[in-house]
C-alpha cells in the first residue's frame, strides 16, 4: 500500500510550496502537531462534559453511513443549527438500552458546535485555521458544520467512502474539511483512509431534499470508477488533515481497545451559492460566520 505524505506543521497555519503541491496532488494535506497536546485535551474533556449533561439514555437517533436511517429523523434534520447527539449502531440492546456508558456509545456530536458552545468556537476560530484557510485559495471562508466523533473501542462504527461536498454542497463547489486528530489515529483503531488525486474526477453524488415532500435523498451526478489505491492516513494527537471536499475517503469499525476522538470542521466559501435544498439548514436568527 502506498505511503501519505505528511509534514510538519509551519507556524501560524503556512503552507510551504511543497504543501501547497502536495494538496493540490493528493486532494489530502497531513500536518502534524498543528494543534498541541493541551488543546486537543481541553477539547475531549469539554465534549465529555456535555456528554455527562445530556441524557443520552433517553436519544433514539442511531448515525449510520450504510444505512443511512438517521437522515429520516427529524432529530437529525434539524440539526444544523443545534448541538445533538447520536449513537452507535451497536450502542444499545435489543432491548433500546444502553450497553456502555454514555461516553463510549455515542457515535459523534454535530453540527453546530463550533458556534453554540465557547471552548469549540475559540479551537474552531483559531489564527491559525484561519490562515490556512487563505492559503488554501478561500476568499469569504464560513464555518458550515462541526462533529466532534469519538470512534469508542470495539464499537466505533464503519464510514463508508463518501465525498463531503455530496453532503455540504456548492456551486462552485467550495467545501473543505479539518479533520483534527484528538488522540492517536491508527489502523488499528480506525484511521482514515483516502483516494489521492480522485478530487479531480468530479463528484459522483449529491445529498439534499426534494422539493415536493422535503424527503432526503441522493442524486447521482456521475458514474465514472474510483481506480487509485486506497491509503492510510494515521495522524498522532494534535495532527491536522485537510481534506478536499470532492476527495473520495473513510474510515473503518473500531475493533480495539483504544478509542480514537477526532474533530472535523466544515468550511465553505461565501462567494458561492448555497442551495437552499441542501440538507443542513440554519435559521435565519444564526447566520454563518467566517473566522472572526
Amino acid at each position: 500500500m502506498p505511503v501519505a505524505q505528511r509534514f510538519e506543521a509551519a507556524g501560524g497555519g503556512a503552507l510551504s510550496v511543497d504543501m501547497q503541491r502536495a494538496y493540490e496532488r493528493d486532494g489530502f494535506l497531513i500536518l502534524d502537531n498543528f494543534f498541541t497536546a493541551s488543546a486537543c485535551d481541553s477539547l475531549r474533556a469539554r465534549a465529555l462534559e456535555l456528554i455527562d449533561d445530556t441524557d443520552i439514555a433517553s436519544l433514539g437517533s442511531v448515525f449510520s453511513t450504510s444505512s443511512h436511517a438517521h437522515t429520516k429523523d427529524d432529530y437529525f434534520q434539524s440539526s444544523g443549527d443545534k448541538i445533538r447527539y447520536f449513537l452507535e449502531e451497536e450502542a444499545l440492546d435489543d432491548n433500546g438500552a444502553l450497553r456502555r456508558q454514555p461516553s463510549e456509545c455515542v457515535n459523534k456530536i454535530g453540527h453546530a458546535l463550533h458556534d453554540l458552545d465557547p471552548v469549540f468556537e475559540q479551537f474552531s476560530r483559531s489564527p491559525a485555521l484561519a490562515r490556512l484557510a487563505g492559503e488554501i485559495g478561500y476568499q469569504q471562508p464560513l464555518l458550515l458544520q462541526s462533529m466532534y466523533i469519538f470512534k469508542s473501542p470495539g464499537i466505533g462504527g464503519e464510514v463508508d467512502c463518501h465525498q463531503d461536498s455530496t453532503f455540504l454542497y456548492t456551486t462552485p463547489l467550495s467545501c473543505t474539511g479539518f479533520w483534527v486528530a484528538l488522540e492517536d489515529a491508527t489502523v488499528e483503531n480506525g484511521c482514515m483512509y483516502a483516494l489521492p488525486g480522485e478530487h479531480k474526477g468530479g463528484l459522483k453524488q449529491r445529498f439534499y431534499r426534494k422539493p415536493d415532500t422535503g424527503e432526503l435523498t441522493f442524486e447521482t451526478l456521475s458514474e465514472h470508477d474510483w481506480h487509485s489505491q486506497a491509503v492510510a492516513l494515521p495522524a498522532p494527537k494534535g495532527t491536522l488533515v485537510v481534506l478536499n471536499g470532492e476527495l473520495p475517503h473513510q474510515s473503518s469499525a473500531n475493533r480495539s481497545d483504544k478509542s480514537r476522538h477526532a474533530y472535523t470542521l466544515h468550511v465553505i466559501d461565501g462567494v458561492c451559492q448555497y442551495p437552499a435544498d441542501n440538507w443542513l439548514r440554519r435559521d435565519a436568527k444564526m447566520p454563518l460566520r467566517g473566522f472572526q
